[in-house]
C-alpha cells in the first residue's frame, strides 16, 4: 500500500475516481429487489417475544405490562409524487422500527436496534398509478446485523400502518455513512490498517485515530465464485471496500483490504 500512496504523497490524485471504476468488475453492488433473492412479504425473520415475565409474591409468574407508545406528530406533509419532507421521514421512520424490531435486531456497531439504510417515497400501487387521491406510502429500509437479513417496510402516510414486511438475505444496497464510518474505525483499529496510519502521518505530521480525520468512499464486496476462502462469505455477510481520502491530501489506496462488517474484521486479499 505505502509504496503506491508515496508516488502520490502531498497532491490530490485526481484520477481517483478512475481508479475507484476500476475496480468495480471486481465488486458487486446489489440493489434490493435483486432477482434470485430470498423475499418473504408480510412476515418478519429471526423475531423474539420481548415479553419480560417476573416472579410474584405468590410464586406465579406476573407479565410487566406493556407501554403503549404515542403516535408520531405528522408534522409537513408532501402531496402526491413529492419528495418526503424531513417531517415525513421522521414519522415512519418510527412508525416502521418498532419496539419488536428495535429488540431483535442489531446495527453496524453491535448496538441493539436495526441499522437505517434508506428511506424513499414508495411506487404507487398498479391500481393507483392514475388515482390523484392515491395515499402516499414510504419504503423505510433498515438492515440486521444480527442475521444478515435486509428489511423493507412500506408504511401508509395516511393511515399511518405498516402495510408491507418484505425480508431478503443476500442483498446488500450501499453502504449508509454510518457503516462507511464503523467499517474506518475498524480498519484503522486492526494491524492491518498500520501502513494506513503511517500514509497519513507522511502526509499530515499526524496521528490517524479516527475516521473523522477521512473523507470515505466504498463499494460493497462480493466473493467471487472460487475465490479466497477468507471472503467467501462476502455477500451473504455485508463487507465492504474502502476508499480513503486524506482530508486535504491524498487518496490512500487500500483495495487490498476488505472489511467484514458483519464479522467485524479486516481480511487482506491474495
Amino acid at each position: 500500500m505505502r509504496e503506491i500512496v508515496h508516488r502520490h504523497l502531498g497532491k490530490v490524485v485526481a484520477g481517483a475516481a478512475v481508479a475507484v471504476a476500476g475496480t468495480a468488475v471486481m465488486i458487486g453492488i446489489t440493489l434490493p429487489g435483486t432477482a434470485g433473492a430470498d423475499t418473504t412479504g408480510g412476515t418478519d425473520s429471526g423475531g423474539r417475544s420481548t415479553q419480560q415475565s417476573a416472579q410474584g409474591r405468590d410464586g406465579a409468574a406476573a407479565v410487566q405490562p406493556g407501554v403503549v407508545e404515542e403516535a408520531p406528530a405528522e408534522g409537513d406533509r408532501g402531496k402526491g409524487n413529492d419528495p418526503l419532507t424531513d417531517d415525513e421521514i421522521a414519522r415512519v421512520e418510527k412508525l416502521a422500527v418498532n419496539r419488536q424490531l428495535i429488540d431483535r435486531s442489531e446495527n453496524v456497531r453491535g448496538a441493539r436496534g436495526p441499522q437505517r439504510i434508506d428511506v424513499q417515497l414508495a411506487e404507487p400501487d398498479a391500481d393507483e398509478v392514475d388515482d390523484a387521491s392515491a395515499p402516499r406510502r414510504a419504503d423505510v429500509t433498515v438492515y440486521d446485523y444480527q442475521d444478515d437479513t435486509l428489511v423493507t417496510r412500506t408504511v401508509n402516510l395516511d393511515t399511518g400502518k405498516v402495510e408491507r414486511t418484505t425480508t431478503q438475505r443476500g442483498v446488500q444496497p450501499p453502504l449508509s455513512l454510518a457503516e462507511q464510518t464503523e467499517a474506518a474505525k475498524l480498519l484503522i483499529a486492526d494491524p492491518l490498517g498500520a501502513d494506513l496510519k503511517a500514509d497519513y502521518k507522511d502526509a499530515t505530521g499526524k496521528e490517524l485515530t479516527s475516521p473523522d480525520q477521512l473523507q470515505l468512499s466504498s463499494m460493497v464486496y462480493r466473493a467471487a465464485p472460487g475465490g479466497s476462502a477468507s471472503v467467501e462469505k462476502c455477500g451473504e455477510h455485508r463487507c465492504t471496500r474502502l476508499f480513503p481520502k486524506i482530508k486535504n491530501g491524498p487518496w490512500v489506496d487500500t483495495r487490498d483490504f476488505v472489511i467484514d462488517l458483519s464479522a467485524r474484521k479486516v481480511i487482506r486479499l491474495g
